[in-house]
């Protein structure tokens, strides 16, 4: 495990107006308020893995029946999951999930956490599982980068408030 001390949060670099800033009218909240319990977060790394039917999602989790439902619905009413019907032979039409463009664009933020918790939490054998790029077979990782494509570490990052 690694300790980095380097000094550098956005509030160092400045941002004055932080205390005319309320965190009612955050995204980091709301979006929070999606996707913020370990059940709900880990239903989506299924998702993102390639699980699409209800049992599966509940084994693989570790949830209840209950649980996986209930956060799966809101997986759907926040458009992050679609649900689509299929049939085995002879069996009854079920529904499966499927994640939507909207939950597709929570891939980068599932990376940035398996990043940390591979750096930071992993057994001493490492993590274990990989997320590599079938075209190169390089391991995929979480990057910060400006609109014109450079790197940017948090003590390059600037803060500002916008006025309405």
């Amino acid at each position: 495990m690694t300790s980095d001390t380097t000094s550098g949060t956005a509030a160092e670099a400045g941002f004055p107006a932080r205390d005319r800033w309320s965190a009612a009218n955050c995204s980091v909240a709301r979006a929070l308020e999606v996707v913020g319990t370990r059940s709900t977060f880990l239903l989506l790394r299924e998702a993102f893995f390639g699980t699409r039917r209800f049992d599966d999602f509940r084994r693989r989790v570790g949830v209840t029946e209950a649980v996986a439902a209930a956060r799966l619905r809101e997986l759907v009413e926040e458009g992050l999951l679609a649900r689509r019907p299929y049939q085995e032979p002879g069996q009854r039409t079920r529904q499966e999930y499927r994640l939507t463009a909207k939950g597709r664009q929570l891939f980068p933020v599932l990376i940035a956490i398996m990043d940390w918790g591979d750096r930071y939490l992993a057994d001493p054998d490492g993590p274990p599982v990989r997320i590599w790029h079938a075209q190169c077979g390089s391991e995929v990782h979480a990057e910060v980068r400006c609109a014109q494509g450079h790197p940017v570490p948090l003590r390059e990052c600037r803060v500002d408030l916008r006025e309405p």
